[in-house]
This record gives structure tokens, C-alpha cells and sequence, in this order.
């Protein structure tokens, strides 16, 4: 008697502990948990290009001037 009461206590608490995770997973997969990855990507993606940006002005500027070249003067590539 007390063998079962023990082996339904663990699959009760193994069944609790399984809805759970799958309740987790189901949130994450949802709308909300896909507009918080996608939110969360591309937050990430504009950092990413704002440093970009700002080390490639810096670089040119670098170059520019380790080449003494004067870039008031500077037309853009015509094509």
C-alpha cells in the first residue's frame, strides 16, 4: 500500500513537473514568445550596424588622413 502511494506521489509530481515545462515551451513558441525573439534579433542587428557605422567613419577618417587626402574636395563614385 505504501509502495503504490509512493509510486503515484512520483508520478504526480513527475506529471506536474511535465505540464509545466510544456507550458513553458508552448509560451515561448507563441506569438508573444516569437515577438520577443524577433524583437530581441533585430534590437541586436541595429546595435550591431550603429557600431559598424561608427568604426568604419573612424577608420576612414584614419586613412584619410594617414594619406593626406583632403575630402571637402571628394565627389561620391558615379556609376
Amino acid at each position: 500500500m505504501i509502495r503504490r502511494l509512493a509510486c503515484m506521489g512520483i508520478g504526480v509530481a513527475v506529471g506536474m513537473i511535465a505540464c509545466r515545462k510544456v507550458n513553458e515551451a508552448m509560451s515561448a513558441l507563441g506569438p508573444k514568445g516569437l515577438n520577443r525573439a524577433v524583437s530581441q534579433v533585430v534590437d541586436e542587428a541595429s546595435e550591431f550596424s550603429n557600431v559598424l557605422r561608427t568604426e568604419m567613419r573612424t577608420r576612414e577618417i584614419e586613412l584619410r588622413a594617414a594619406l593626406n587626402v583632403d575630402w571637402t574636395n571628394t565627389q561620391p563614385m558615379v556609376r
